[in-house]
């Protein structure tokens, strides 16, 4: 090989090279996914929006009105936090399991698979579309909370860090969702019938501190209860866990799911026919 050939298989196998074109393929399928969003907004972030005004009226209005204050916190106040973070989780877990889902159904995946693309990247493009609608909706439920009741962050790190593990953690989830599923009704079983009660469950709309003590430990084991308490404690200063002990498990929670995505891509589990 002579000297003009050793440096163009140089320059073609740099690993700036392979960097750059990682990061447009990472950007190509986030655009898309940024596009799918905003080019249906009327399903995406409206319905969401509606939703929430609804609970503020009837949970924070009419019924807060009644029940005074939760934890020394006006009622209004202690469910917004939960209601905004309700609204990051199912968005975000709605976002990429129908995307996914679509893609699959379509025969766009196989596209991606064949591709030079690295599983990591297909895996992130999607979720941080996920995390953008989870946010986007997130942003303005907390601003539609504005109209109700003065909303302050006394501590804005916790606050953004909490919702992008959040956000990451429950598009990792649909992820998996969309996988595994077979048909669109596939995707809506694990809403319905587990992250709905657990969501609800979660403390929400009441302090852990009211069960009796069954049911405050059968509420430790759901890990929707320590993204609330800590999103709560950046919004309020207010929490029934420790801090750590929620970011721990949301770094695992993270760690765990995004494994088990990039092994599904890698066996081709569900998308290879």
């Amino acid at each position: 090989m002579n000297a003009p050939d050793r440096i163009a298989t140089t320059v073609l196998t740099h690993p700036d090279d392979s960097f750059r074109r990682n990061l447009v393929a990472l950007g190509t399928i986030a655009r898309r996914e940024v596009q799918r969003i905003l080019r249906i907004w009327t399903q995406t972030l409206i319905p969401p929006a509606i939703t929430m005004t609804l609970y503020f009226l009837i949970f924070g209005g009419l019924i807060g009105s009644r029940v005074g204050t939760m934890d020394g916190i006006r009622y209004m106040d202690f469910i917004v936090p939960g209601l905004v973070m309700m609204s990051i989780i199912q968005n975000s877990y709605g976002n990429i399991s129908s995307s996914f889902f679509g893609a699959k159904f379509g025969r766009h995946v196989e596209e991606l698979l064949v591709s030079p693309m690295p599983h990591w990247v297909i895996l992130t493009g999607y979720v941080a579309g996920a995390v953008l609608r989870g946010v986007m909706v997130g942003a303005i439920v907390l601003l539609i909370a504005m109209f109700f009741t003065p909303v302050r962050m006394p501590h804005p790190f916790i606050t953004l860090t909490t919702v992008l593990f959040g956000a990451t953690i429950f598009g990792l989830a649909g992820f998996i969702n969309a996988v595994y599923a077979k048909k669109f009704d596939d995707i809506a079983i694990v809403p319905t019938f587990i992250l709905t009660p657990l969501t609800y469950l979660g403390g929400v709309f009441y302090s852990v501190k009211l069960l009796p003590a069954w049911a405050e430990a059968g509420t430790h084991l759901n890990p929707i209860f320590y993204m609330v308490n800590a999103f709560r404690y950046g919004l309020l200063g207010v929490t029934d866990v420790r801090l750590w002990v929620a970011y721990t498990l949301m770094l695992a929670f993270t760690l765990a799911l995004g494994a088990i995505g990039l092994w599904l891509l890698r066996r081709g589990v569900g998308l290879r026919s």
